[in-house]
């Protein structure tokens, strides 16, 4: 009896502690994953004999953050549709060739699935206070609407100057400045027509890549080789020559890396022929690497074509190869805020040999 009496003394004991301790101690709480820390990592696959790879499905991918491995949380087949930003360099060398542009960019429209929703960005000339000048004119905001955007295409403007980085910009704060609905998410794209030789802009590249890196969109050059033709305006009388603007000027001294006490020329006049040339050569080096960069790490492709006659070619192959994109997100299983660099690798399973992948390099993550 005695020993019942202490076994229930204990008992109640127990409890009691149970109770202070609950009330004492907050139970933990649920771990919620935030939406907006999923990672969308674009996908295309081609087969050994370079076709596409239609009906694949979450299972035949790998996916790799920092070398480990991570569980994909969500795959968007290809059937599922795009947003679009279609950038128009309608600048320079491209003026005498607008009607050309303009046909190949109703056919890439019209080569796009039926969802698919497309804004257009273009250069055009505005009056300012005191002076013309050229400017970025978006001309349509996203839509799925073909025939006002055919409208648009039409009403299509040259400017005297390329605000090339300013446009970059545009396309995150005015296109994309929104976060996608579910059925875009990780499917967007930027698909521009341009030689990437900047001369107006009030941006850099380096403030342009850090406006569109965080936004992880895919990146789609169509690179228009203009520089034969800018180099042969270029010589003769530097009254009437085709200039390099102020800006430019500095980015190549600043590309570079003179001495600090070096004599710089800081007019086009003030250039000889042959430095006009090293200049123009450099620039084009400069853009070439400043589209590999967008393109690479974002998972896109540069298409170099010689003149505005390929373009329709080029627009054709943008098309299939967005028409054919496989999308998976995941929870990065390092969920450290920090704003480091996360490299990504994808890797395919259950395909034949010869298969390659093609995904974004990585991400920035946020930072508190």
């Amino acid at each position: 009896m005695r020993a019942m009496k202490y076994l229930t003394l204990c008992l109640c004991l127990a409890i009691l502690a149970n109770g202070i301790r609950s009330q004492t101690q907050p139970p933990k709480e649920e771990v919620v994953r935030v939406e907006t820390d999923l990672v969308d990592v674009p996908i295309s696959v081609r087969l050994a004999n370079g076709s596409n790879a239609g009906g694949l499905k979450a299972a035949n991918f790998l996916v790799f953050e920092d070398g480990k491995r991570q569980e994909i949380e969500g795959f968007s087949a290809t059937t599922a549709p795009f947003e679009v930003a279609l950038l128009l360099d309608t600048s320079g060398s491209t003026r005498n060739d607008l009607q050309l542009i303009q046909r190949a960019a109703k056919e890439f429209i019209a080569s796009l699935r039926l969802g698919d929703r497309v804004a257009i960005i273009a250069f055009t000339t505005k009056t300012y206070a005191d002076r013309r000048g050229p400017a970025v004119d978006l001309i349509m905001k996203l839509t799925d609407d073909r025939a006002a955007l055919n409208v648009a295409i039409n009403r299509l403007q040259t400017s005297f100057g390329t605000p090339y980085y300013d446009a970059l910009e545009t396309v995150v704060e005015q296109i994309f400045s929104e976060k996608p609905s579910t059925e875009f998410r990780g499917r967007r794209a930027l698909v521009a027509l341009t030689d990437g030789v900047d001369s107006t802009s009030y941006a850099d590249f380096e403030s342009a890549k850090d406006v569109i890196t965080p936004a992880n969109f895919i990146s789609y050059f169509i690179k228009v080789d203009t520089r034969e033709y800018f180099e042969s305006q270029l010589l003769g009388d530097c009254e009437s020559a085709i200039r390099f603007s102020s800006a430019q000027i500095r980015r190549y001294y600043k590309s570079i890396k003179m001495n600090a006490s070096a004599e710089k020329a800081s007019r086009f006049c003030e250039l000889g022929e042959f430095e006009r040339l090293a200049v123009s050569k450099r620039l084009y080096e400069i853009a070439d690497n400043e589209m590999s960069q967008l393109a690479k790490t974002s998972g896109g492709t540069v298409f170099p074509i010689d003149d505005l006659t390929d373009a329709r070619n080029a627009f054709r192959s943008v098309a299939s190869e967005i028409g054919t994109k496989y999308t998976l997100s995941y929870y990065p299983s390092n969920e450290k805020r920090d704003g480091s660099f996360r490299r990504i690798k994808v890797e395919l399973k259950g395909l034949p040999a010869g298969s390659t992948v093609k995904a974004r390099e990585g991400y920035t993550a946020p930072k508190n």
